[in-house]
């Protein structure tokens, strides 16, 4: 068994989020980015947060480049546990998202070389969470969710702090994924779809499964 993080984003049904709970994950994640076929409204927000209260699992609103009242409406609606900042935010927005809001932040990098690693250095000490995704192709119109896989031996033996891996994982892969890379954190979304944007209950349970008998116990 490991006790690698494992957090399931994307969720916008409250079945879908049932299962994911149920599978034993630790966080949800919610997006809130109107051009990604996951963008949930913030009347799904409240209920889906609702459903989520009472520490059952933690949630976690993803936002790309959200200004300050967005992001009130977003935590005044969800209530979430952390703050997921997946587009080009400064380490100085991260800061003041951080400050304004008094949540734990987690930073979206993506990754296609060595140097967009040695990047994440200029978030360290601001970001509470650094998710390592493949980095998207240019002219892209969402900045992840694309299940593209990078090459996980950038980050072999990374210790530049807490970080989560994602981009193309799936049940088949995440076990070899944690092993390669020593990642104490997994985010999946794409690789528990049955199509573009709609989860699938089994991957999500096959996915958590999966990433807990890792070997990396």
């Amino acid at each position: 068994m490991s006790d690698v993080v494992i957090k399931i984003c994307g969720l916008s049904t409250r079945s879908t989020l049932e299962a994911a709970i149920a599978a034993g994950a630790d966080m949800a994640g919610f997006v809130f980015f109107e051009k990604s076929p996951r963008h949930i409204s913030l009347e799904t927000a409240r209920d889906l947060g609702a459903a989520a209260a009472a520490g059952r699992i933690a949630k976690v609103a993803l936002v790309v480049d959200a200004d300050d009242s967005t992001l009130d409406a977003i935590v005044a609606a969800l209530a979430p546990d952390l703050l997921q900042l997946h587009g080009k935010e400064t380490p100085e927005r991260v800061a003041a998202v951080k400050a304004r809001f008094g949540l734990p932040v987690v930073k979206a990098v993506g990754v296609a070389s060595a140097a967009d690693v040695e990047s994440a250095a200029a978030y360290r000490g601001v970001a509470d969470l650094l998710l390592f995704d493949a980095k998207p192709a240019p002219g892209a119109t969402v900045p992840g969710g694309a299940g593209a896989i990078f090459d996980w031996e950038l980050l072999r033996g990374y210790s530049g702090g807490n970080w989560m891996l994602s981009g193309g994982l799936d049940p088949a892969n995440v076990a070899e994924a944690v092993r390669s890379t020593g990642a104490p954190a997994v985010d999946v979304s794409s690789g528990v779809e049955r199509e573009r944007g709609v989860k699938d209950e089994a991957k999500i349970a096959a996915f958590v499964s999966a990433a807990r008998h890792t070997g990396n116990s």
